[in-house]
């Protein structure tokens, strides 16, 4: 029987996981000498090599002094916090990444804590020490204080620690001494990783992940827990609801390098797949025909926000996307409930409205950003934060705990800018050469707050969160000062009516795009809405002018991308996400429906 190591990587998002993966997988001599491959072995679509985040988590095994190494890459981003938790009841011990000079960050707390109350060994890796001004001794020290604080028992505690560089491929257990490669964390995490666990017993598994194959269907993926699953063999699915399955194994695989091979039977502590059991959900249990005992199911964080996701009804719709109707948004939103643990979909009285529930803006703007490249064509409302009514019949909002590391001279516009979005300045200190600062502010607070904090900072600031708790209701947070310019008619905008109009406010739109009435086209740098003519050209005559014409000076167009703009647009207004489109429009484009709607929100 040969050993298992299951690790998971787990750290703040930018701080090097995905290559520290990468560096692994080229020590254990899993490609040929000669195969072309790129970097972020891992990240493999495309929205993950674009934003330079792991999204969701995969797994990989190496091979080496005998002993079988599953890693899994998890992401670090806390809106993806869903697929972390599931992942770590897959491992037997994690390897903690900090960067050099940043230290632990609030994303590293929330998965440690996770870790650390499953009783997970830690490793702890020092990385980036490559980096000007990295501080090891004191990271180091940093981490020791935030396991003790998270409650972690002394066999926790007596961690390893190494320093290295992923991004120059070497690790050692001195920063001071560089070594050639990474074999001394290989070594590291065998000897301080508890091997997997042999369980003797009826056979018993928990779905920790699937995955999905045109030609088998969708494939159950997690660690057996206890006994042996072979080919062919007999199984109950022991479902949520209490009811249960039986169903056959078809075929078994375990994860070998990037890929998976087939295996005749799998013994408790592997990792594996296994094709053939349908109709199941993540957290349901496996287990043997003739014992049929349910593994406690896993708990999954709240959503902390929705947004309303609608059908394309823009005059433009169907242009661009294959993927246009109710039914099509309908089978879409509820597929991806299947495999993304922290999303709900809710059906509201209208067929071709749903409200779908996520951990964040960044977690619904990945599902929207993905459905535009797959070909949909939607429409989506202003993200909203869910309250919750307390034990008293008070009113709770979600709070987050942000993070920010911003030069000395910026601070005081940071902490102005929270403080406007009801945040809570808790702790000032200096961390190398900035400042660092961490709020309590309600999750509110935090829309649209990235871009402006950036700006004030001229792009200079490191900005984190995550979801703390529900804390009651601190209050009305002043939302976007200035009112949209709006276009009046439909058809391609001049250079002429955009040049006249350049002191009413900036434009998000370039002569010669397509426009249609009610689109916002801007921004008006007045608080009200007004509607605006594009289309004017200028009269031509065979009357010389007295003056001579001067060259039409357009200021450039404000880009913004999916993000911002679903921190932009307000109450009346809807997004619309095409294939090749972001435009934002009010939700009425008629101006006498959307007077009258205005009234009636005034009298109610």
């Amino acid at each position: 029987m040969q050993s298992i190591r299951n690790i998971a990587i787990i750290a703040h998002v930018d701080h090097g996981k995905t290559t520290l993966v990468d560096k692994i997988i080229h020590a254990s001599k899993l490609f040929r000498d000669n195969q072309e491959f790129g970097d972020l072995i891992l990240d493999n679509n495309d929205l993950e090599r674009e934003r330079g985040i792991t999204i969701v988590s995969k797994n990989v095994s190496v091979r080496y002094k005998g002993v079988k190494i599953n890693i899994i890459d998890t992401p670090g981003h806390s809106d993806f916090g869903g697929e972390v938790e599931r992942v770590l009841k897959l491992a037997d011990g994690v390897c903690l990444l900090v960067d050099a000079f940043e230290g632990p960050m609030p994303q590293t707390r929330f998965v440690l804590g996770k870790a650390i109350d499953l009783g997970l060994k830690p490793i702890v890796i020092i990385n980036k020490v490559d980096k000007e001004n990295c501080r090891p001794d004191e990271v180091h020290e940093q981490v020791f204080d935030l396991m003790f604080n998270l409650g972690a028992t002394e066999d926790q505690l007596d961690f390893q620690t190494l320093y290295g560089s992923s991004k120059q491929g070497w690790m050692s257990t001195d920063w001071k001494r560089k070594t050639e490669d990474i074999t001394e964390l290989l070594d590291v995490i065998i000897d301080n990783i508890p091997a997997a666990p042999i369980n003797e017993g009826p056979a018993q598994m928990q779905i920790t992940s699937l995955d999905y194959s045109s030609f088998v269907g969708r494939i159950a993926i997690g660690r057996v827990h206890r006994g042996t699953f072979k080919e062919g063999q007999q199984v109950a699915l022991m479902k949520s609801d209490g009811t249960v399955k039986k169903m056959k194994i078809k075929e078994l695989q375990t994860f070998e390098g990037l890929g998976r091979a087939k295996a005749e039977e799998v013994s408790s502590g592997e990792i594996c797949a296994m094709m053939g059991i349908d109709d199941f959900e993540i957290g349901d249990t496996i287990s043997d025909v003739e014992v049929q005992e349910a593994l406690p199911r896993i708990s999954i964080d709240e959503p902390t926000m929705n947004m309303l996701f609608t059908i394309n009804n823009s005059p433009f719709f169907g242009k661009e996307g294959k993927f246009v109707t109710s039914r099509h948004l309908r089978d879409r939103l509820f597929k991806e409930t299947e495999k993304n643990l922290a999303l709900r979909v809710v059906t509201t009285d209208s067929e071709d409205k749903f409200l779908v529930f996520g951990r964040g803006i960044l977690h619904l703007s990945v599902l929207i950003e993905t459905m535009r490249r797959e070909g949909y064509e939607l429409q989506v409302g202003q993200p909203q934060v869910i309250f919750k009514e307390g034990e008293n019949g008070e009113r709770l909002e979600p709070i987050e705990t942000l993070v920010v590391d911003v030069p000395d001279e910026s601070a005081g516009k940071v902490i102005e800018l929270a403080t406007q979005g009801k945040g809570e300045l808790l702790i000032m200190e200096p961390k190398g050469d900035l400042q660092h600062l961490e709020f309590n502010i309600p999750s509110r607070g935090l829309i649209g707050m990235r871009s402006k904090v950036l700006t004030a900072t001229f792009g200079e600031a490191i900005m984190a969160h995550r979801f703390k708790a529900y804390e009651p209701y601190k209050g009305p947070i002043p939302g976007r000062i200035n009112g949209s310019l709006i276009s009046m008619n439909s058809g391609s905008v001049t250079a002429y009516a955009v040049d006249k109009l350049q002191d009413r406010g900036v434009f998000f739109i370039d002569p010669g795009e397509e426009v249609y009435a009610g689109m916002v086209v801007g921004e008006h740098n007045r608080q009200n809405d007004i509607e605006v003519n594009l289309q004017n050209a200028k009269q031509l005559t065979n009357m010389r002018a007295s003056g001579t014409d001067t060259n039409v000076k357009i200021a450039p167009k404000i880009q913004f991308s999916l993000e911002e703009s679903m921190e932009y647009i307000q109450k009346d207004e809807y997004l619309e996400v095409t294939p090749q489109s972001i435009r934002m429009r009010k939700i009425y484009l008629d101006p006498s429906v959307r007077k009258r709607m205005e009234q009636k929100m005034e009298m109610a």
